[in-house]
């Protein structure tokens, strides 16, 4: 077991995705970095992720930060390192709506402005691009070649590693219980056995995030809300290359996941709350889904499932920034769903925002005070 260090430059909250990128990209700028997790590395939301990424969102922001995470797992063989089984087989979405084409095409010609290479096509390609896809009822379809899916927990993992090499101490099973904060200047981090002492706290501990962050006067609206997904048994002919096909409608969505697929879809009036409870007939409407856009699914046996929690805000985007008080309380929290698919770009950022520099984007859009001042920024592109 590693010791626990008395004093860190900075001390990042959470093993996910989101944490361990902010832990790699401190250390490897030379920062002295500690990160704590509460139980393993990516136990939370990571490793209960679908594993999306994409560029294609509504928010110019979301698609600027969407494009450099693609760039980033790209490379991450060699900055981290690790495989990660990054497979860019595209992100289909399926409308069937009038009023979402209109929506997604005005967010394609966003995306293209900013370099993203999506496109809108009719139901004939989304058939050729997604052939497991049933397209009854779709008008038209969104597609982005650059979009596809990785491994959260090799992520996660990777990016532990390339901070451990770079000098970072990490921690697990180390939960943080409160932020010593003294005359509204941050002095530690207090976990069982002692305080970490250190001036700078980064809380990216997603769903747990706002109990931490009340500790030293912080308020982060962020609930938990639970999401489902199943995984099929082993299936014979498959096609190589299936794109990351979404019902935007329904919620309902797929991916190649090994020899079977994976599947998922949203239950939009699952409240919010550790304690809320799921719906018993979660599968047979996912069925009742598939029976339209995934018809082979009804042939194929289950073999896992699980459940994991989004860490939802008002307006289903990220929560990044630096707090009013107490200085140097910094937060990466709340992404809606978009969290894994977000982390290398919201590592540098964080490490920009430690290091007084300019990130790539402005993140003020982001900040937690856009709620006070009535400013959201609704993301449309969300499952």
């Amino acid at each position: 077991m590693t010791d626990l260090p008395r004093h860190a430059d900075v001390v990042v909250v959470g093993g996910g995705a989101i944490g361990t990128s902010i832990a790699f990209h401190l250390a490897e700028a030379g920062v002295d970095v500690c990160l704590l997790e509460r139980d393993a590395l990516s136990s939370g939301s990571t490793s209960r992720a679908a594993g999306g990424v994409r560029t294609q969102f509504s928010d110019p922001l979301n698609v600027a930060i969407g494009l450099r995470g693609v760039e980033a797992f790209s490379r991450f063989a060699e900055r981290p390192g690790g495989e990660i089984d990054f497979r860019q087989v595209g992100y289909l979405f399926l409308l069937d709506e009038q009023e979402d084409v209109e929506t997604f095409a005005r967010s394609v010609s966003l995306q293209n402005e900013l370099g993203v290479p999506s496109r809108l096509v009719d139901a004939a390609e989304a058939a050729r691009l997604s052939p497991l896809a049933g397209l009854a009822g779709v008008l038209a379809a969104t597609f982005c070649p650059l979009d596809g899916h990785a491994g959260p927990e090799a992520v996660a993992q990777g990016y532990a590693a390339g901070a451990r090499q770079h000098g970072a101490t990490v921690l697990t099973g180390s939960p943080a219980t409160a932020i010593d904060v003294v005359n509204e200047t941050v002095r530690g981090v207090v976990i069982e056995g002692g305080t970490i002492e250190t001036e700078t706290v980064v809380c990216a501990a997603g769903v747990w995030s706002p109990a931490l962050a009340r500790t030293a006067g912080v308020e982060l609206p962020v609930e938990p809300v639970l999401r489902e997904v199943v995984t099929t048994a082993p299936v014979a002919g498959l096609p190589d290359s299936v794109p990351l096909t979404v019902d935007f409608s329904t919620g309902f969505y797929f991916h190649r996941e090994g020899p079977g697929l994976l599947i998922g879809m949203a239950d939009r009036s699952q409240p919010a709350g550790f304690d809320a409870p799921t719906d018993p007939g979660w599968l047979e409407r996912v069925t009742e889904v598939a029976a339209r856009r995934a018809p082979r699914f009804l042939d194929m046996g289950i073999a896992h499932g699980w459940k994991g929690y989004y860490e939802v805000t008002p307006d289903h985007n990220g929560l990044v920034g630096e707090a009013v008080g107490p200085p140097r309380f910094l937060y990466a929290t709340g992404f809606s769903g978009h969290g894994f698919m977000q982390a290398p770009a919201v590592g540098e950022i964080i490490r920009d925002l430690v290091l007084g520099r300019e990130p790539f984007v402005d993140i003020e859009p982001l900040s937690v005070e856009r709620f006070a001042r009535q400013a959201l920024r609704p993301e449309h592109n969300v499952i």
